[in-house]
């Protein structure tokens, strides 16, 4: 049988102060975003100046003001080495402040920021260095040969000429896929539609979100779908390098949200047992394409129940992407989920299945919409392969119902 492809146009929104609207190129779009990433969190920072933006459990602790004042100037020394619109700046730091002080210099400063995560071997992450073309690169005095010692420090400099189309993150693959990790190429309206709807999705507050954020950083699904939304709404993105500080961090924080991997609440699962938190309303649980098909839904459903258990009056979110999709694509409350449910898409995002079954409901997903990327940096040839159209191959084999609901397809 040849292959054949099935749209689903099926998306659901939270919220409605989100308008989305089909496009000339058939993809659903919002249309009151800002121009540029940047934009966004200006407004933020002017609206919410003196509220914490960032705390690093055993480091600094930065309000809007301070964060923006302090990358700024990180923007200013990059541009007086040379670095501006259109180049290329690799981050690769341990997760904490200067992280996040580090990625929004880069951005401000026009540049691309290359995400690097500091876990890598050096020899990956420098194949990914030399593969992004970076210009400059911010470690904060790595011990690799050939980084720099200490974060840019200028003048502060702010580059507000980014447009939705235009280039604003370049974010790598897992080294385990395939191939190796590849460059996706993320726009401001990528990053952007990404905000928007895991804002909507989740229904995150503006009272002062304080979110404790145990992705990395250096992915998608923590940099894209967590910090950038706390940010959206004034909240405070709470970092815990040390994951024996999460218990006391629970507490001693006012922890109100908590996201991570459900690798990550596996390994946590011994730090929280006997503990009990009624503070925390929300718990995000982030997956990933490459983990979908190895994950045993078994182990899934014994991790979420020990969450219900720590956390009793949080509503629990799975939410599953690629990053290609900008991390997200896919939720399900957790409270009323078979094992075998992946979710509804949300947002912007529609879905398609491909493959000679896909008629009957069966086949590879396919994802669309205006947090999904068009394409890899510089690899024409994967492009070409993993995209049809606008539709972005996931390489994971699923069942769609008629109203939309994706289940994973399960090995006998």
């Amino acid at each position: 049988m040849s292959q054949i492809l099935v749209e689903y146009p099926h998306t659901r929104n939270a919220r409605c102060d989100n308008p989305l609207a089909r496009g000339a190129d058939g993809i659903l779009r919002y249309g009151n975003l800002t121009p540029a990433l940047t934009e966004l969190l200006d407004i933020q920072v002017h609206t919410f100046s003196s509220r914490e933006a960032v705390v690093e459990i055993g480091g600094p602790r930065l309000t809007y003001r301070e964060l923006w004042y302090s990358a700024s100037r990180i923007a200013g020394g990059l541009q007086e080495h040379g670095i501006g619109y259109g180049d290329r700046v690799a981050v690769r730091m341990p997760v904490g402040a200067r992280w996040v002080q580090a990625f929004l210099g880069a951005l401000l400063s026009g540049a691309v920021p290359v995400l690097v995560h500091d876990g890598l071997p050096d020899a990956v992450a420098e194949r990914v260095i030399r593969d992004a073309c970076a210009d400059y690169i911010l470690d904060g005095g790595g011990s690799a040969a050939g980084y720099r010692e200490a974060l840019p420090d200028a003048a502060a400099f702010i580059d507000d000429g980014a447009s939705l189309s235009e280039l604003a993150l370049l974010c790598y693959t897992s080294p385990g896929l395939e191939g190796g990790p590849r460059g996706v190429e993320l726009t401001n309206e990528n990053l952007l539609s990404a905000i928007r709807s895991v804002v909507g999705a989740l229904d995150l507050p503006t009272e002062g979100l304080r979110n404790l954020v145990l992705l990395p950083l250096a992915h998608a699904s923590g940099c894209v779908d967590q910090l950038l939304p706390t940010f959206a709404v004034g909240g405070t993105v709470v970092l815990a390098p040390d994951r024996a500080a999460v218990p006391e961090t629970l507490v001693a924080e006012r922890i109100d949200m908590v996201s991570a991997t459900p690798r990550i609440f596996a390994g946590l699962l011994p730090e929280l047992a006997g503990l009990r938190v009624e503070r925390v309303r929300q718990v995000c649980s982030a997956g990933h394409r490459t983990e979908l098909a190895a994950a045993d839904p078994n182990t899934s459903e014994s991790v979420a129940d020990t969450l219900r258990e720590v956390f009793p009056a949080a509503r629990q979110w799975s939410v599953w992407g690629a990053t290609e999709t900008s991390g997200i694509g896919l939720a399900r409350d957790d409270g009323a989920a078979a094992r075998d449910i992946l979710g509804f898409a949300f947002g912007g995002t529609e879905l398609a299945l491909w493959g000679p079954e896909a008629a009957t409901g069966h086949g590879e997903l396919l994802c669309r919409g205006p947090n999904v990327s068009r394409r890899y940096w510089n690899d024409p040839q994967t492009t070409e392969s993993r995209f049809t159209g606008a539709w972005f191959h996931t390489g994971n084999q699923v069942s769609i119902d008629p109203d939309g609901l994706v289940r994973r397809a399960l090995v006998d």
